[in-house]
């Protein structure tokens, strides 16, 4: 969604080639300045073809092989950075970027979503929801960037410097996008047909940052699993956690042992009632719930009548479980987290840690005392601002009504950010954009069994949302199921439903493949 002025186009007031220009080697970008920013390009550089194969990695230890390395075509390699400074206390900082622009452009261009705290530019290849192969691949233009400053994943202190914040909450993505757009139209000559912004947890959050603030940036947007609240979510997984504390064995200190509050069996015990109870909602007994939210199952009917054995827990089990699952609230009744959905990754001890097996409460946290849930819910509050908070701004009329589309999809065993609260927002959305159907425009994918952003145990965490958001912009074909894949479950494949419908199994053909399903609500 670009504004043609005359012969030129107008990227945020800074003017770049229009259709007709002549292209620009890679070399020669080395020296290319774009309008409107301090803009070094430190390298250009043509790379050829990467073959892919080999596996890419395990799904944890013990678990199947992870996809195949995705091959990378023939392309240009920019690196650069926007307005390097020296911040507080003498800290130098920069916007760090690069763009991938491949020799078979299909003239569109792909922001990557960042993760944690940014901290590093990585390589931009558009690997995530883009199915078998990475959107560089399939031939988009495609742009990375570290969001204003370096360090690892969990490194805040660039917080202390209120550009390099500012950066990291939104401006990075702006800068970085008009950068990036005008590198695309002097390569090749022609500025991009479509724009489009694909992201999970940090990038979900500023995949929804740029819905909310840059409606015009973008064509189609995808946020996964978005870290829009993190003081939030924090405080309830705080919450989750004190309560399997009180029921936890203690070490020789006296520390509790918070994984060890429910034993594997005990984990399993929940998760193995729970798909006995629901697993036949959708129409086939397969170790998939996809009608979770039809699923009134209660860890009460655990309960031991008698003695603990294999076959129930305790209630102060029960009672802890039903703390980490269920709704968190502040001492008037008002929700400050939801809780999370039953799901069968819900326990899994690979890669993430799923819900109820707990995350230790740092020694410096638990030495302040027991936790005052209404004291740090107004802490969290406080700091909604600074952490980016993007869960507050509902009204996309200009981002919809200018023709933008956007898909969320978040996995149902997530431990950091519930797919409830993704939910909850997208609800939202529905009411606050009326009277325009949000289906026009919106949809969202619930994966059950994948917990952050990919991966579980047992789940399809393999599906294009890259084609489906440009298929929904460029031809108006809106995503109705989305099929999905798994290297967990290998031969196997289901739909997506667009929340609120799920796969139903139509009563015939072969239950592992998405032909015999069908989207419900």
């Amino acid at each position: 969604m670009l504004r043609l002025v005359g012969c030129s186009l107008l990227l945020g007031g800074a003017t770049v080639p229009a259709l007709g220009a002549a292209p620009t080697a890679c070399a020669d970008l080395k020296n290319f300045k774009p309008a409107g920013y301090a803009v070094e390009i430190d390298r250009a550089e043509d790379l050829a073809a990467v073959a892919g194969g080999g596996p890419a990695g395990g799904a944890g230890a013990g678990g199947p092989p992870g996809p195949p390395r995705a091959a990378l075509p023939a392309h240009c390699r920019i690196d650069g950075t926007i307005d390097k400074r020296t911040g507080r206390n003498n800290k130098p900082y920069a916007i760090g970027f690069a763009v991938a622009l491949p020799k078979n452009w299909n003239g569109r261009f792909y922001f990557q979503g960042g993760g944690g705290l940014n901290g590093a530019v990585s390589a931009p290849t558009g690997t995530q929801f883009a199915g078998d192969s990475s959107a560089l691949a399939q031939g988009y233009a495609v742009a990375s960037t570290d969001s204003g400053h370096t360090g690892s994943d969990f490194d805040a202190s660039f917080f202390e410097d209120q550009e390099a914040a500012l950066n990291f909450l939104y401006q990075a993505i702006e800068k970085v996008t008009e950068v990036g757009k005008q590198i695309v139209a002097k390569h090749y000559g022609r500025t991009a047909e479509f724009s489009y912004f694909v992201g999970c947890s940090t990038g979900g959050r500023e995949a929804m940052i740029m819905s909310q603030r840059f409606p015009n940036f973008f064509d189609g947007i995808v946020a996964g699993a978005p870290a829009m609240r993190t003081g939030y979510s924090n405080l309830g997984l705080r919450i989750a956690t004190e309560a399997l504390n009180e029921v936890a064995p203690r070490d020789e200190q006296g520390r509790p042992q918070t994984n060890q509050a429910l034993s594997e069996s005990d984990r399993k015990l929940v998760v193995d009632r729970f798909v006995a109870a629901c697993d036949a909602l959708d129409g086939r007994q397969d170790g998939l719930v996809f009608a979770t939210r039809s699923c009134g199952f209660d860890p009460e009917v655990l309960t031991c009548t008698g003695g603990k054995n294999a076959e129930c827990l305790t209630a102060a089990q029960v009672k802890a479980v039903k703390v980490v699952m269920g709704e968190k609230k502040a001492s008037d009744g008002r929700q400050i987290y939801p809780g999370y959905l039953y799901d069968t990754g819900i326990a899994t001890t690979r890669d993430l840690a799923g819900v109820l097996v707990g995350t230790p409460i740092p020694e410096g946290a638990a030495a302040a005392g027991p936790l005052n849930v209404d004291a740090a819910a107004a802490r969290a509050n406080e700091a909604r601002a600074w952490v980016g908070d993007s869960n507050g701004w509902t009204n996309l009329s200009s981002f919809h009504g200018g023709g933008g589309k956007l898909l969320f999809v978040h996995g149902v065993s997530d431990p950091w950010f519930s797919s409830l609260d993704t939910i909850q927002y997208y609800e939202r959305l529905a009411a606050d954009n009326a009277p325009t159907p949000l289906k026009d425009w919106s949809r969202l994918f619930l994966v059950p069994g994948m917990g952050h952003c990919s991966g579980g145990e047992r789940t399809l965490d393999r599906f294009n949302l890259v084609e489906a958001i440009s298929n929904w912009v460029e031809q108006d074909k809106a995503p109705e199921q989305i099929i999905a894949t798994g290297t967990s479950l290998p031969g196997e494949s289901r739909p997506l439903c667009p929340y609120p419908a799920h796969p139903h199994y139509n009563g015939s053909g072969d239950a592992k493949s998405a032909a015999s399903y069908s989207c419900r609500e």
